[in-house]
């Protein structure tokens, strides 16, 4: 009897522990395929975004190349933000959005105070989050370079 109770209490073990191993592992595996399909979502949007500025660069260039003048031909935005990546990059095109009509236009002719007005001081919704949007730096030249800062309001 003490050996039927032995073999019946060491096949409950046996068994409890092949169900514990399975659910770690699978939750391992859950994990882990979760975590990549999260890296792939962000930089699928990162290379959609950067797809989406390419092809109005390209628009605007093309409307300007007969003319032989200092354009603009790119903008390029450094935010300064310790959020979310995929927020980040929601913000950058949102302030890429705001300036795309400069593009193809010619430099002598673009005022800066009006370009750092467009976005200084401007409290930008996501979702249900806002952020202050200040710009720090402008540089134009060919490229019209942004350092902006965001914080999120709380």
């Amino acid at each position: 009897m003490d050996k039927i109770k032995r073999r019946s209490a060491l096949a409950i073990f046996l068994i409890t522990g092949f169900i514990t191993g399975f659910l770690t592992g699978a939750a391992a595996v859950g994990t882990l395929a979760s975590y990549r399909i999260d890296s792939y979502h962000a930089r699928i949007r990162e290379l959609e975004i950067s797809l989406e500025d390419r092809d109005v660069q390209l628009e605007k260039l093309k409307e300007s190349i007969n003319k032989s003048r200092f354009v603009l031909k790119d903008i390029e935005i450094v935010l300064e933000y310790d959020g979310d990546e995929i927020d980040r990059m929601t913000i950058e095109k949102h302030i890429k959005n705001k300036y795309r009509n400069l593009l193809g236009k010619e430099v002598r002719n673009i005022d800066t105070d009006i370009l750092i007005e467009v976005i200084d001081k401007r409290i930008f919704k996501l979702e249900e989050r806002e952020y202050s949007l200040k710009v720090n730096r402008l540089v134009l030249a060919e490229i019209l370079k942004l350092w902006i800062s965001a914080e999120e309001k709380s």
